[in-house]
């Protein structure tokens, strides 16, 4: 017969308990553990008669009062904690209280609460007995934090005295967050700190020698004594966590190389799931780099993620590896380069060493060449596009196969839309810094000079996103025309108004119709795998057109001209450039989404097909692999871990997602821990102006599409940043304010083609400026003032 009574060192697996477990290994690998013992199964026959005996034991050798805490079979674990769901007697120094508390413990276990809890019939209960410490600080500490799923954080909560106040919620803790370096991220602390800097050091120290013995993240409790010696008292795995944040990140090009979420973050807003970066990813990385081919900034293709990092599920551009062309071509500078993706000098950045100038020369003319040569390559798209079949095939091998290859006309397209892009960001930088040079000579802001420049760039006719919104204008007028159908339409949820719209026989359903068959494939995040595009999300399109035609009586039409033309026949050719760089951007932009397209509707039937067969649970799951793993997934071997861990990467994404950074970051990007409350003293938010006109409203704050759902007419839309899935509300807001972006960025172009102020590159709009907030935006200076 098992003994009833087990000592910690006699412990060896989890068959008396997680708890049980845990104190024994936190003792094997040296760490301080309270005295104290196991009763086995403290229900069964004479169990309770052996623990009295060794706790009297335990009495004369003068280690009471004790702690009695349960420690049942599965509490603990790997799958669940327990916690709080079984009792725990504190201050144990009688033998009649001792004989209850143990009896207490043991009955817990059939508990309401506990059955309520786990859905499984009681388990076995094993009771722990310890030598309370005589606390003057007490609480836990989290080896990675369990509220945003970050590996790279230790969190920290400690009370005075006893850890119970600290469990039961009645005491507010001290609370620290460190850094995987050890360094503070988070200190918020009373007037007379529980831990002093010696005492946090210890804590991780054990923590992390913990941590690494279990090989995965843990909950351990502490308490410090009188003397000041560090005591353990529990350690448990987090149930809670996703998968690793970071299993999917990119190497990093360098540790002083310099990332930011400018530029990229407007393409790419958000986090993507990892097939989305292997595909989009990889084609933008690859275009970026064979432009540096073509400017001799690097001889030849290196390998993914050069020009574009992948860390915590986000898109990052590498700036360091940017200068690289900047250094090499001529009039170019660090400064410009920073402030074209940035819109502002990045000091952290460092130029590469510049060429000479007979290098720089033949540098530039290939680098223009390129660019302004694109317009074959443009023409071409349609047809290439057309060409490539969208997967049909049961056979998943086939599939894959024929995935490939979409991938690499992907990376054509997306090339050519760099090409294109460069062409429109060249004519816009040099009409911009002329006319800034030009008003400072005449003794004028830089500002004024910048809403000079897009003042003349609002001059483009036939941009794609603002015909795109034309045509979904049409069929919200429409709707609205008819009275009958508006009433339908706005009563419906929103996917079914789009449904039977598209059903209708009447004019509202053939314009639906026309606009899906042209611009479908349009939509939010429209290059992400996953997401989908309009002509598959009706009920996204629906609440977008919603609101459009409760506001359709006050639609606005484009504004296509400039106010008042130039003088100088330079720079009326250099405003014709910007305009048609800025169609043709638009152009190659729209086209770049038709790819994705194609190849979002491939993978998802990959998925299925995978699904159907039995080697994935899901479709779904098929957009958190790599490309790299999907061969093994079509493949006959066993993936039972690999699916195991896409389930853990898709748990993670809304983690991933939740997650803020800084405009630029050295080294490996970082999540800020806390983004600290900016006020402005001033009540003035700047930024870069990007569509002339002057207006006061109210704030709409949308950090997300679907907060955007409830602008309301009129309203001032402050947004991250804006792609065209955000474009139909601009027929509804009275300007623009956003987070990152330049004068080129889709949300300005649109902008000025609707005549809307607009001010982009604020950096913290978002986080100064609240919801029902009275501001003016003044468009012409790139100012957001907040009103009385």
């Amino acid at each position: 017969m098992a003994p009833a009574t087990i000592e910690f060192d006699d412990v060896t697996d989890d068959r008396f308990g997680g708890k049980a477990a845990g104190l024994a290994e936190l003792r094997r690998i040296g760490l301080s553990v309270p005295v104290g013992f196991v009763i086995a199964d403290a229900s069964a026959h004479g169990a309770l008669d052996a623990a009295v005996d060794r706790f009297c034991q335990m009495a004369a050798e003068g280690v009471t009062p004790v702690a009695v805490r349960s420690s049942a079979v599965g509490e603990d674990g790997e799958d669940q904690s327990f916690a709080g769901q079984y009792d725990t007697v504190l201050g144990v120094a009688s033998v009649d209280d001792f004989t209850a508390a143990v009896r207490r413990c043991a009955g817990s276990v059939a508990s309401q609460r506990a059955s309520s809890y786990s859905g499984h019939s009681p388990a076995t209960m094993h009771v722990v007995v310890q030598q309370m410490v005589d606390a003057r600080a007490a609480g836990v500490v989290f080896t990675a934090d369990p509220a945003t799923g970050r590996r790279d954080l230790m969190v920290i909560d400690a009370i005075a005295g006893l850890g119970e106040a600290l469990v039961d919620g009645s005491a507010s803790p001290d609370h620290v967050v460190l850094n995987a370096d050890g360094s503070t991220a988070v200190r918020e602390v009373g007037t007379a700190p529980v831990l002093s800097s010696d005492d946090v050091a210890e804590i991780r120290s054990g923590a992390l020698r913990a941590a690494r013995h279990w090989g995965r993240p843990l909950d351990l409790e502490w308490a410090i004594d009188g003397t000041g010696k560090l005591w353990w008292l529990q350690a448990r795995p987090i149930t809670t966590l996703p998968g690793d944040l970071n299993e999917m990140d990119s190497p990093v090009a360098g540790s002083d190389h310099v990332y930011t979420r400018c530029n990229i973050g407007e393409m790419m807003p958000g986090a993507f799931c990892p097939l989305t970066a292997s595909v989009s990813g990889y084609a933008i990385d690859y275009a970026m780099q064979m432009t540096q081919v073509v400017a001799r900034a690097q001889p030849r293709y290196e390998k993914p993620w050069l020009q574009v990092g992948y860390f915590y599920g986000h898109m990052f551009l590498n700036l360091t590896e940017g200068t690289a062309l900047s250094s090499g071509i001529l009039g170019n500078s660090r400064e410009q380069f920073s402030m074209s993706i940035c819109g502002r000098v990045v000091d952290e950045l460092e130029a590469k060493p510049p060429r000479p100038f007979a290098r720089k020369l033949v540098n530039t003319v290939r680098l223009t060449s390129h660019a302004l040569s694109a317009g074959p390559a443009i023409r071409r798209l349609a047809d290439q596009i057309a060409g490539w079949p969208i997967p049909s095939h049961e056979d998943a091998r086939l599939v894959l196969q024929q995935l490939e290859s979409g991938v690499q006309l992907y990376c054509d397209v997306t090339l050519t839309h760099v090409r294109s892009s460069s062409r429109a960001a060249v004519a816009a930088n040099i009409l911009e810094s002329t006319l800034v040079r030009q008003a400072v000579k005449n003794g004028r802001s830089e500002e004024e000079g910048q809403a000079e420049a897009a003042r003349l760039m609002a001059g483009a006719s036939d941009v794609e996103s603002a015909m795109m919104l034309d045509q979904l204008q049409s069929v919200v007028r429409a709707i609205a025309a008819d009275s009958g159908v508006a009433t339908r339409f706005l009563a419906a949820a929103p996917d079914v108004a789009v449904v039977e719209l598209q059903r209708a026989d009447n004019a509202s359903g053939e314009a639906l119709r026309q606009f899906l068959l042209r611009h479908g494939h349009r939509g939010y995040r429209e290059l992400c795998m996953r997401d989908p595009s309009w002509a598959q999300d009706a009920g996204g399109l629906g609440a977008m057109m919603q609101v459009m035609v409760r506001a359709a009586s006050s639609d606005r039409q484009p504004a296509h001209s400039p106010t008042e033309a130039p003088t100088s026949p330079a720079i009326r050719f250099l405003a014709r450039l910007a305009q048609g760089g800025a169609r043709g951007r638009e152009e190659t932009k729209s086209k770049m989404a038709l790819m994705a397209h194609a190849l979002k509707r491939g993978y998802r039937h990959l998925g299925e097909v995978l699904a159907r067969s039995g080697r994935l649970p899901d479709a779904d799951l098929v957009f958190f692999f790599d490309r790299s793993e999907l061969p093994r997934v079509v493949g006959d071997d066993d993936i039972s871990e690999l699916v195991q861990s896409a389930v853990k990467r898709r748990e993670a994404l809304a983690y991933q997602d939740s997650l803020e950074f800084e405009d630029v970051s050295v080294g490996r990007p970082r999540p800020v821990v806390a983004p600290p409350v900016i006020t402005s003293t001033a009540d003035q938010v700047v930024g870069r102006p990007a569509s002339r006109g002057t207006v006061e409203g109210t704030v709409r704050v949308a950090k997300t599409i679907q907060d955007a759902r409830d602008v309301q007419r009129g309203e001032i839309l402050v947004a991250p940043v804006t792609d065209v899935g955000w474009t139909p509300y601009f027929t509804v807001i009275a300007a623009l304010i956003t987070d990152i972006g330049s004068s080129v960025s889709h949300g300005a172009v649109v902008a000025r083609e609707y005549g809307l102020p607009c001010v982009v590159n604020t950096l913290v709009g978002t986080q100064v400026l609240r919801t029902g907030d009275r501001v003016r935006v003044d468009g012409d200076r790139g100012v957001v003032t907040r009103l009385g």
